[in-house]
């Protein structure tokens, strides 16, 4: 029996953090009972690392630092080494007598080695030890994890924090909901990995058709789709009315999900005043447990909610595993070839159908759509397969001019949609049909802009009149045969750049002409990726020069050969002989012929010019010099008789 390994001290709180005095160097024997005495609760064979008030705050300790720690006015529960001891507030800063007891208390309990289940240190080493590697889990059986909260709470700064990146816009308006439609990424919070979704402010008093009505119910039907959920609020404004409806949404809409309550913007409150710990004492009044204090801004707290988030998200991928696991044994693997993702973006002016073609495109209701024009503010990527390829569509905000007097979530919008440009490989540029019929015209100067940067970053190109369903009828059959014939032409006149660009005419809203927007943005996907060999360049090259009328066959320019150097978009090289060059009207000849001959219409292609310079030596020359060096070797060697001129004087003779 040993009653002499623990020690107790108790010490003030400092930044809502307590430290206890190291005592012993004696390592323990580890226990799994519990008892009490007094007012306090002993507990041994508790593993930890660190300590904090209710989840708030955290600080590491050495495995041989044991104690007893009580705060004022709190219920403290204090991990500390292996042993955890909770304590009431009457029971507070213990003095140097009181401890005395306290100690005296627990040496004399009647418990001893009989009473206990030892635990060997291979068994603790396994506990700290990771179940599941997130890093090595396929991204779609990853778990889902929603950031829910009202307006304004900092959802978005915390889901580009767990993502790495600024994906989602953040701009502090508290009159007006930045975020409407639901972002997802890939979250990476130390070696965990999870699929993270930004969700839309919850406003309970919204009107019923609203677009705060409309964003709950998309947020509900998400919510219904994740496995855990981390509820947001905002501790520099208390606990807000709002705080306590959207718990009791989240009760009514997921009854089988317990969110983690996190308190955000928490960095300002950190000051050792207590202001922290009365802000967590109020969060309890929502019931969802123990309340995390993170900053989405500066990244304080992440530790603690990697503690909360760790054991949950590894029982279910333990759960996923272990039916994957079935599954795979009753089912053979069916090898496919594998396809290259393409990335499209959806772009064009406010109110045209980008959101509805999204929406189409996917067969599901994922963004919102409206009447109202800029209901889009964040580019929205979404992910499907179409033939068996990965397939990304990015969804972006009505293209604006950005003046220097506008600011806001709009200006942050446009400049997303033109991030969402370079990054993407093919353009779906959406026209309105309706608008094209009244104003005579099939491109507005907005939609020029859009086409010739697309140009310029080498991206594929298709434009998509939608709306084509409002010019159907007896009234309008001349109408909307007239349409379809000027437009090509005039977009082909707007954009002279790119020949052959494909125009493809649908209604979003009735779902009509999603197989032929799929089937044009792959093959031209398929173009832009296109490589030709050198050899059938050159034959190529042979033919066109001896088609193409020149002014002067003097002056025609000599190219040695010509390749293609890159893909995405096709590159080529034409190597030219001495210091010719070809003119600005001979690029254009070989672009156009290039595109006509090959078909690689609607994408850019861009042709440079390299110049071969001429050798001083000729080729005999070099030859000749070679064959005199050589001879003068023969006639240096002591081997053979050499043949000299002088002999060869004298047999003619």
């Amino acid at each position: 029996m040993c009653r002499s390994w623990a020690r107790v001290l108790s010490a003030p709180a400092r930044r809502c953090m307590c430290r206890a005095a190291h005592l012993s160097n004696l390592a323990p024997k580890f226990y799994t009972r519990r008892l009490s005495f007094a007012d306090a609760k002993v507990s041994f064979g508790s593993l930890f690392d660190g300590l904090g008030i209710n989840g708030i705050g955290r600080s590491p300790l050495r495995l041989s630092n044991y104690g007893l720690v009580t705060i004022l006015n709190f219920h403290y529960t204090v991990n500390y080494g292996f042993c955890t001891l909770s304590r009431s507030a009457d029971e507070i800063l213990l003095s140097s007598t009181q401890s005395n007891d306290v100690i005296n208390n627990l040496e004399d309990s009647n418990f001893g080695f009989d009473d206990v289940a030892p635990t060997n240190g291979s068994q603790i080493k396994d506990r700290n030890k990771n179940l599941v590697e997130f890093t090595k889990v396929d991204v779609n059986l990853l778990p889902t994890v929603i950031l829910v909260g009202r307006p304004n709470v900092g959802k978005s700064a915390l889901f580009n924090r767990l993502i790495r990146r600024r994906e989602a816009l953040v701009y502090n308006t508290p009159d007006d909901h930045v975020t409407r439609d639901f972002r997802e990424g890939i979250a990476k919070l130390g070696d965990l990995r999870f699929r993270v979704l930004d969700s839309a402010g919850l406003e309970m008093a919204a009107t019923s058709g609203s677009i705060l009505d409309r964003t709950a119910d998309m947020t509900a039907n998400v919510l219904a789709r994740s496995q855990f959920a981390i509820f947001m609020i905002d501790v520099r404004a208390g606990l807000h009315p709002m705080d306590l409806e959207v718990g009791k949404w989240l009760r009514r809409h997921a009854p089988g999900i317990t969110p983690i309550l996190v308190m955000n913007k928490s960095e300002s409150l950190d000051d050792g005043a207590g202001l922290l710990a009365a802000a967590a004492g109020e969060a309890y009044e929502l019931g969802f447990g123990d309340p995390i204090a993170i900053s989405a801004e500066t990244g304080f707290g992440m530790a603690e909610l990697y503690e909360a988030l760790r054991p949950l998200l590894e029982d279910h991928m333990l759960q996923i595993l272990v039916d994957k696991g079935s599954q795979e044994n009753s089912t053979c693997d069916v090898d496919e070839e594998s396809k290259l993702p393409l990335q499209l973006a959806i772009v064009g002016r406010p109110n045209v159908g980008k959101s509805t073609l999204l929406n189409t495109l996917l067969q599901e209701n994922r963004v919102l759509v409206g009447p109202e024009a800029g209901l889009t503010r964040d580019s929205v990527r979404a992910q499907f397969q179409f033939q068996g390829r990965t397939i990304y569509l990015i969804d972006t905000a009505g293209w604006l001019q950005r003046t220097k007097q506008e600011k806001g979530p709009a200006s942050l919008s446009v400049m997303q949609s033109r991030k969402s440009i370079m990054r993407a490989h093919v353009i779906a540029l959406v026209l309105d049909a309706e608008e094209i019929a009244k104003a005579r015209s099939s491109m507005k100067h907005a939609e020029v802009v859009i086409a010739r940067r697309a140009v310029e970053e080498g991206r594929g190109l298709v434009v998509i009149v939608n709306k084509m369903d409002l010019l159907r009828g007896r009234k309008n059959s001349d109408l909307y045969k007239k349409v379809m014939e000027v437009v090509p032409k005039e977009i082909q006149t707007v954009i002279p750049q790119i020949t052959g660009i494909p125009v493809v005419f649908i209604s979003a809203l009735e779902g009509r002409g999603r197989t032929s927007v799929m089937h044009q943005v792959i093959d031209t996907y398929e173009k832009w990726c296109s490589r030709l060999s050198t050899a059938r360049l050159n034959r190529w090259l042979c033919k066109v020069m001896s088609r193409h009328s020149w002014k002067d066959q003097a002056a025609q320019p000599k190219i040695k050969y010509f390749t293609q150097v890159k893909a995405r978009p096709p590159t080529f090289v034409a190597f030219m002989g001495g210091k010719t060059q070809l003119s600005i009207t001979d690029l254009r000849f070989l672009t156009r012929s290039l595109k006509e001959d090959f078909d690689l219409g609607g994408i850019p292609i861009r042709i440079m010019q390299r110049s071969v310079p001429k050798k001083k030596g000729g080729i005999g020359n070099m030859k000749s010099s070679s064959s005199a060096g050589r001879s003068v070797e023969r006639i240096s060697s002591d081997k053979r008789s050499v043949v000299t001129s002088e002999n060869i004087d004298l047999i003619t003779t």
